[in-house]
């Protein structure tokens, strides 16, 4: 299970893992593939600076990358107001009535946390600085190209840039803004997702510009055989996210995730919704009693990023607390409907190498025949 991508970065299978939490990434790179790690969670660049630091250390010597949330139009950021001023008050008192409807008690005293900021674009320019002094293989951006600075920043640096693409012409964009690699997204994945299904995407990205950049396959894959379907396409590797949730590791970064991993471990692949009520923009997530109050006819329209996930962040801590799984907030694709048991990133690893092995056993079987 080698392609050119492996050669690129430095990797013994073309399988990336993009998860928020720094033990998961490092075992997906100790095992062979490439972990990336999302930044959007650290608010303080000083944390963030540990964190890798962390991995530099814990990675094995191999490869690792980093996912920022970076919109290619630099955003009007108003210095000197505070965001959350500007969220309407019907739209905090629909989230205090809906916590009370649902059961989700007031945190505790030493319980509060702050909003996740990541998706300011400032907060997200000081993850690159960081991420930067850091011998990081690759810098992807979950919003499509990064700023036309930003890319030559990191190719200063010697770091490819990926971007995630959810249509063909964006991934035409990304490569005519100097983009490395393209993650074709489908429809299926989970967070920001298009309406376009992978079986469908993947082959039109990579027929429109598989010829200047490696493509990458995402959404939906969470087994060997996917990810051999993901290469028949013409893929160069595979960009996973959602199988990395039902880990292990994630619990060493996030013990308090025991009741998510619950809830998913339950769920099916009709349990996702689309939505916008996470950030702002359409992302799906698991689907919950949290998720079902958003689309009751008294909830509000969603407010544009960064505002929307100023709003919720106080009840996605108060959820957390809860340990209640019915009321989840997690972004989580289709392919939960297969993570049927927590594992550790090794056996996680192992399953898709394997599993690609025989399903490209079973088509060349098919073949001779």
């Amino acid at each position: 299970m080698r392609t050119s991508l492996c050669e690129t970065l430095g990797i013994d299978l073309p399988i990336v893992g993009f998860t928020p939490s720094e033990h998961v990434a490092a075992a997906i790179s100790r095992a062979g593939g490439l972990g990336v790690l999302g930044c959007v969670r650290f608010n303080d660049a000083d944390e963030l600076d540990k964190v890798l630091g962390w991995m530099d250390a814990n990675t094995g010597g191999k490869p690792y990358g980093v996912d920022v949330v970076m919109p290619a139009k630099v955003p009007d950021e108003v210095k000197g107001i505070d965001p959350t001023t500007l969220i309407p008050a019907e739209h905090r008192a629909f989230v205090d009535r809906t916590l009370e409807q649902l059961g989700v008690p007031a945190l505790g005293e030493g319980q509060d946390r702050d909003g996740v900021l990541g998706w300011l674009h400032s907060v997200a320019r000081s993850h690159v600085e960081v991420a930067l002094e850091h011998p990081i293989a690759l810098i992807a951006n979950a919003l499509g190209s990064p700023p036309a600075d930003v890319i030559a920043q990191a190719h200063d640096k010697g770091v490819p840039v990926a971007a995630l693409a959810g249509k063909a012409e964006h991934a035409v964009r990304h490569v005519e803004n100097g983009v490395d690699f393209v993650v074709a997204q489908g429809h299926e994945a989970g967070g920001h997702t298009g309406e376009i299904a992978s079986m469908v995407l993947l082959p039109e990205i990579v027929d429109a510009v598989g010829d200047r950049a490696p493509v990458l396959a995402a959404g939906g894959i969470g087994s060997g055989r996917q990810a051999a379907a993901a290469l028949a396409l013409g893929a160069e590797g595979v960009w996973t996210g959602s199988i990395w949730l039902a880990t292990r590791e994630y619990l060493e970064t996030m013990p308090e995730s025991e009741p998510m991993q619950q809830a998913l471990v339950a769920a099916t692949s009709a349990d996702t919704v689309r939505t916008r009520i996470y950030t702002g923009k359409p992302a799906r997530l698991l689907k919950t009693r949290w998720t079902e109050a958003w689309s009751q006819p008294d909830a509000p329209e969603p407010l544009p990023m960064p505002l929307q996930n100023l709003l919720v962040a106080p009840a996605h801590n108060r959820i957390h607390a809860s340990s209640d799984p019915s009321v989840v907030s997690m972004p989580v694709g289709q392919i939960v409907g297969r993570m049927n048991e927590v594992r550790p990133v090794a056996d996680v690893v192992a399953d898709l190498a394997s599993g690609f092995t025989d399903a490209v056993t079973r088509l060349t079987e098919i073949d001779k025949s």
